[in-house]
């Protein structure tokens, strides 16, 4: 079971967090360096939306921004090997569609879950691909500001009650999140709670998250949750993340075959 942070779609040239909060300063008649030091993302985020009362304009905008002409996931080594992976289950905080236009570009099937109800979509053979942070094409869906965070942490929704399950008995390979980010760190923290309640006493099955550095502190605290790190030495923590994913993805002899008849469903 694979989890797909952000870092995963940095590695296509998507702009950082840094640059949404800045919109939403100038959106706010803010400057930029100033409106940053305000309060955390969320609390920004949290802010812009009680300003102008729903985020509709903000996520047009993450839209456009995310998904500009100028990328091209089909020469990001990272979205073709996760998709040759053979994951059943993707798990990813990321609003972007990248992840869904790997897999029909290099034509295999998948079905998107955003809400309750895409789980009648779910069919065998088919990976799914949870979009837990939300979608852009739902703005109800979309985990940004504070509120939203804290619901999500409540873990109630249906797709917490579907991570309860899937997760059960699975070993997670977290890629492309920030050891910084409180709220995976949470997440970790949940699941190993969820484990130690649902099944007592039985060790729970090895978790893992790639680093791009070492990081001994992290790795020990980790451990605690049943997670271990991998970590990569590489200058270029993308180029890191794909020696880690060649190494653990076995090799295909289709690769150039058919790119582009996709079966995906949305």
């Amino acid at each position: 079971m694979l989890f797909v942070g952000a870092g995963v779609s940095l590695s296509l040239g998507l702009p950082p967090w840094s640059e949404l909060i800045d919109h939403m300063a100038r959106e706010l008649g803010h400057e930029p360096e100033a409106f940053r030091s305000y309060g955390s993302y969320l609390a920004l985020a949290e802010y812009f939306r009680l300003q102008h009362g729903n985020i509709g304009p903000l996520r047009s905008w993450m839209d456009r921004q995310w998904h500009g002409q100028h990328i091209q996931v089909h020469q990001s080594r990272v979205h073709e090997l996760i998709v040759q992976g053979g994951f059943e289950l993707i798990y990813t905080t990321n609003y972007d569609r990248w992840l869904e236009n790997a897999f029909e570009h290099w034509g295999r099937d998948y079905v998107k879950i955003v809400n309750v109800a895409d789980l009648a979509r779910i069919r065998p053979g088919a990976t799914q691909i949870v979009k837990f942070h939300g979608d852009f094409e739902n703005d109800d869906s979309i985990v940004l500001d504070e509120t939203s965070y804290f619901r999500r942490l409540e873990f109630e929704s249906p797709l917490d009650i579907k991570l309860r399950a899937d997760v059960l008995g699975r070993s997670v390979l977290f890629i492309g999140y920030s050891l910084a980010d409180i709220n995976i760190r949470y997440l970790f923290y949940k699941l190993a709670q969820l484990w130690k309640a649902a099944v007592p006493g039985l060790p729970q099955p090895r978790s893992y998250i790639f680093s791009a550095q070492p990081n001994p502190v992290q790795a020990a605290v980790l451990a605690q949750w049943g997670i271990e790190m991998v970590s990569s030495e590489h200058e270029d923590p993308s180029q890191g993340l794909v020696e880690f994913l060649e190494s653990v993805v076995p090799p295909r002899p289709d690769r150039s075959a058919q790119a582009g008849a996709g079966t995906g469903s949305t």
